[in-house]
């Protein structure tokens, strides 16, 4: 993980993921630097990251007061309980569905949860963070943020995009990708993410962005792209486009074993371990 400031009063705590067949995606968390300090989500929870570390960088984690789940999937809820004990006043802005989906892994201190649903607003001490539903999610318990002070939208998944390298994933600006690698990648997470987008009536989903529209962001931070700073015409526009894009179909068993076979340094898969190998044997 590495950390930069995308915003006077916005910190990143940028990561990424190689996803074989897609790419590399990014893995973005933020600290709205507010008289009450925000941390929006928690990154990985793999155990080679250490989010208090890379959130240490940039706040002390004692002083926050807030920590926002965009929603309660585990690419954004990674570090959560560390930083629960790190950050004894903080408490846990989500929803009442989001607080009962992460209760199902580890039971949630419900005297430190906030509940907020899209169109409540957080008041962080000196600015209100106004809570809305992004157009494209992944998880029914989505709640993005914009913050008035500075006119960033925060996104969660939506106006995300698998990128073709690290490097790009780990981009400070979406200024450094390329436009057609940009559009592909946010066409491509839109029908993986949000699978959903394949059966929508075009002119609901379309109104859907106008919350977007009437808050006219200065910028828009999503977890899984690179910041976008000003005009977002042209990502909102391929978002509308996902309708209309060809739908994901993920490898099969048989792209696996294939898969298997180049990792193995015998060229092959060892049979005893694969599911289902001695399947019909006695």
């Amino acid at each position: 993980m590495h950390t930069y400031r995308a915003h006077p009063d916005v910190s990143v705590l940028s990561d990424y993921l190689e996803v074989p067949g897609l790419g590399f995606l990014p893995v973005n968390a933020f600290v709205i630097h507010a008289r009450e300090p925000v941390v929006v989500d928690t990154g990985l929870g793999l155990p080679d990251r250490d989010f208090l570390a890379a959130l240490a960088e940039v706040i002390d984690p004692a002083d926050v007061r807030w920590i926002w789940l965009t929603h309660p999937d585990r690419d954004h809820t990674g570090g959560l309980f560390p930083l629960l004990d790190a950050a004894p006043q903080a408490r846990v802005v989500t929803t009442f569905l989001g607080a009962g989906i992460m209760s199902c892994e580890h039971p949630l201190p419900l005297d430190r949860v906030y509940l907020v649903n899209p169109g409540q607003v957080l008041d962080a001490g000196d600015r209100q963070l106004t809570g809305f539903r992004p157009p494209l999610f992944d998880n029914p318990a989505t709640v993005g943020i914009f913050d008035s002070s500075t006119g960033i939208c925060l996104s969660s998944d939506c106006f995300g995009a698998p990128l073709p390298t690290a490097e790009l994933a780990s981009a400070h600006s979406a200024a450094a990708l390329d436009k057609s690698d940009m559009r592909a990648g946010q066409l491509l997470w839109a029908n993986v993410d949000s699978p959903w987008v394949q059966n929508v009536d075009t002119a609901k989903f379309a109104a859907s962005f106008q919350p977007l529209r009437d808050f006219a962001p200065a910028a828009v931070l999503s977890t899984h792209l690179p910041p976008i700073a000003g005009d977002i015409s042209a990502p909102v526009a391929t978002l509308l486009d996902a309708p209309h894009a060809d739908p994901f179909v993920g490898p099969d068993q048989a792209v696996l074993e294939a898969m298997l076979r180049e990792f193995s340094p015998r060229g092959a898969p060892d049979e005893e371990k694969m599911p289902g190998a001695r399947a019909g044997r006695p």
